[in-house]
């Protein structure tokens, strides 16, 4: 999509559990600073009104009128409605709001609501990492393209977005992604967001360092202790991130095997990836060590790459077509028998790309209707 050239304003709403952000975009730039007012998300009718206030803000900045709402909200969610469901962090919004309907009356504006997860890797798949490593292959001679993405967050939560051949995929009850659910590879009776999110990255170091979760530092802290930069336990330091790492790596294979692609990480935790990132690959780059004729087979079919690390780019950059015959003739065809799959940080930032998923589904959604 041509960003650069649409005129088109669109209104966005990045909604958290303790924020509402707003802000408007245009020809791929944001022109409203970020308005940001409290979510309220205990009482229905102060968010409601902070939601109106917002976006009325957000009128006044413009010059011209805007052509739709587009809003970043966590699930469940019935999105191609409008329809919020039960929200963990905000309460009030139990048994479901008709947010979208709400706005289209208020604003007599078409309003799109989806999941910040999806957004970030809609916004990454046309115009950050996707791109990007798409740009790198065609600079350095190499025929191959990717067109599927697969966007992970890590913060508070793990998140997952499924870019498909330049469409967002949500799937038939708005539900795709759901990757904080996956089984938890350290403790199997639990999900993978216990150990892989903030509160999870906490409670590994207090149980390695024998403190209580309270008294924890913040995953920052963790990190930089784990570095040398701070004071404390560094050991337990380097134990949370590695337990963190396995955990996302093995979320992260599993749905590599169903979507073959590569894949984005972003979210808060995301600084901490020179620490976590080799902990991450070796997960992945794993075997199976159980089989019944007693060999091991990989973790995963294709060759796994870290995008952050000079050496494997190279490689992965690097050009492995070659020519075999057709049998029986005098023809030949070109064959690429590798099977790569990157994995990178990104470099939009997680905040850039939702905004930017949710500006470009809003035009999106406007072209086909």
């Amino acid at each position: 999509m041509a960003f650069e050239k649409d005129n088109r304003i669109i209104m966005t709403l990045d909604g958290g559990g303790t924020n509402f952000v707003f802000s408007a975009f245009k020809s791929g730039r944001q022109i409203v600073d970020e308005y940001r007012l409290d979510a309220c998300g205990d009482d229905l009718d102060k968010s409601m009104k902070n939601i109106v206030e917002g976006f009325n803000y957000v009128l006044k900045c413009l010059d011209n009128a805007p052509s739709a709402i587009s809003i970043a909200f966590p699930g469940p969610a019935d999105y191609p409605n409008g329809i919020l469901g039960d929200l963990g962090n905000l309460t009030a919004y139990r048994g479901g709001v008709a947010l979208g309907p709400f706005l289209k009356i208020k604003f007599g504006l078409p309003v799109y609501i989806n999941n910040d997860g999806d957004l970030y890797a809609y916004g990454e798949g046309l115009a950050g990492f996707l791109p990007y490593i798409n740009k790198l292959l065609s600079d350095s001679g190499n025929p191959k393209r990717y067109n599927n993405l697969i966007g992970i967050t890590l913060g508070t939560g793990l998140g997952c977005g499924l870019f498909i051949n330049g469409e967002l995929y949500r799937g038939d009850n708005s539900m795709a992604g759901e990757i904080w659910l996956i089984r938890n590879r350290i403790s199997p009776d639990e999900f993978a967001e216990e150990h892989a999110s903030i509160r999870g990255i906490k409670r590994l170091y207090g149980e390695a360092a024998g403190i209580e979760f309270s008294e924890t530092p913040s995953p920052k802290e963790i990190y930089e202790i784990a570095i040398g930069k701070l004071e404390g336990n560094k050991s337990a330091a380097v134990e949370a991130y590695k337990k963190m790492a396995q955990v996302v790596g093995d979320a992260i294979a599993n749905v590599i095997t169903i979507m073959d692609c590569p894949v984005v990480i972003g979210g808060g935790l995301a600084g901490a990836s020179p620490l976590f990132m080799p902990f991450l690959l070796d997960e992945m780059r794993s075997y199976y060590k159980k089989t019944s004729d007693g060999a091991q087979v990989k973790r995963l079919m294709a060759q796994i790459y870290n995008l952050t690390d000079n050496n494997e780019l190279k490689e992965f950059l690097s050009n492995e077509t070659v020519e075999i015959n057709v049998y029986g003739t005098n023809k030949k065809v070109k064959y690429d028998s590798s099977k790569k799959i990157g994995i990178g940080i990104s470099q939009l930032g997680t905040s850039k790309a939702i905004a930017l998923g949710a500006y470009a589904f809003a035009l999106n959604m406007l072209d086909k209707q």
